[in-house]
């Protein structure tokens, strides 16, 4: 056993499960994912969770679910759709990976998620955690299922002085999972610390008088829970100025554009976008010649209706938001559509493009 997890040894590890698992079975959130344990449910919700909070993940996993309710039903539905279905999640590359691995299980697995470490992490997309996940709550297999929530509580319970932002920090945690968790209710302890990250053993602040096991924590009786966990800071974002335009041709329809099928938001429709490198002297001119030069388009621009800001992981974008008309012939195709006003909500918008909608909606 590594150094940092010596801590372990000085847990009844018997009673911290007892203690765990009994409030999570009392106190649990009423999740629509935990009303069964069907491994596709499971995996959807979970994916879904990444980067995402629950509040926000329970009307999309329910609309999810209801327009793919089986595994067959995701894997010959329609890309689009999809994205549609996911419309304003974002990550966007989780559920094109989600859809390419369930078509992996119904070619290869006859629809069965499979059950066995190796197989499910040979999924696209299926990472230690989501694999963890699946295997303990859907098949009650004592696999470690750790993410920044775990790691988080056990850094605390055992005084683990790592920083998690590293990723081979995570084995750390994966092997104190391994010796604690309930080999008789895998599924419930797996949850359980996931709930108690959530709700208790918060990132500031965490509620340690209301905590179960609070008795077997060691950073609260060292009084150090509010220095852990060691986490370095992410490098700076970066900052991308853009220009977009919500174009109408003579008959009222609205020009947009499908993004690349690689890369940031791929496949999902915008209105077209140019990034400006530089900045404008005399702006409205030269954002119609860079919308010229750059996407081919002849436009004219009527007036900015707005700015929008919008933060990815690693860039933010700020987006300044056009109206205008389009001065040419625009020949349509699978990336390029004129498409009525009406019908602008059945494409898949990333949340920047919706906010952008609206604006001109308002107008």
């Amino acid at each position: 056993m590594s150094i940092e997890l010596e801590n372990v040894k000085k847990i009844n590890i018997n009673a911290f499960q007892n203690d765990l698992i009994s409030w999570f079975k009392a106190e649990q959130r009423d999740l629509p994912w935990r009303k069964d344990r069907d491994p596709y449910k499971v995996w959807v919700s979970e994916i879904m969770l990444q980067q995402t909070r629950v509040d926000t993940v329970i009307p999309y996993f329910n609309r999810f679910i209801e327009w793919f309710p089986t595994i067959d039903d995701l894997a010959d539905a329609e890309e689009d759709k999809v994205l549609k279905a996911w419309e304003g999640l974002g990550y966007y590359s989780r559920v094109r990976n989600l859809q390419s691995a369930v078509r992996e299980v119904k070619e290869k697995y006859n629809g069965e998620v499979p059950s066995t470490p190796e197989e499910i992490s040979g999924l696209k997309g299926v990472g230690p955690y989501t694999a963890g996940a699946i295997l303990s709550i859907a098949y009650g297999i004592p696999e470690p299922a750790v993410d920044g929530n775990v790691m988080r509580v056990l850094s605390r319970i055992l005084s683990i002085w790592v920083d998690i932002a590293k990723p081979s920090s995570r084995k750390v945690f994966e092997e104190a999972v391994r010796e604690l968790i309930s080999h008789d209710d895998p599924s419930s302890f797996n949850q359980a610390m996931m709930e108690l990250g959530a709700l208790i053993c918060t990132p500031t602040s965490p509620a340690c008088l209301l905590c179960p096991v609070r008795d077997h924590c060691q950073g609260f009786e060292e009084g150090v829970q509010s220095e852990l966990p060691i986490k370095t800071k992410k490098t700076k974002t970066r900052n991308v100025e853009l220009a977009s335009a919500i174009l109408v041709d003579e008959k009222g329809r609205i020009l947009i554009h499908k993004r690349p099928s690689e890369g940031l938001l791929a496949n999902l429709w915008e209105f077209p976008t140019i990034e400006i490198l530089h900045p404008l002297q005399h702006e409205r001119e030269q954002v119609v010649a860079l919308f010229d030069e750059t996407l081919d388009l002849k436009i004219s621009l009527d007036q900015i209706i707005g700015q929008i800001e919008h933060v990815f992981s690693h860039l933010i974008w700020n987006l300044k938001v056009y109206v205008g008309k389009i001065n040419s012939d625009i020949k349509e195709s699978s990336e390029w559509k004129l498409v009525p006003e009406d019908e602008i909500t059945d494409y898949a918008f990333p949340v920047p493009y919706q906010k952008m909608f609206k604006l001109y909606q308002d107008i």
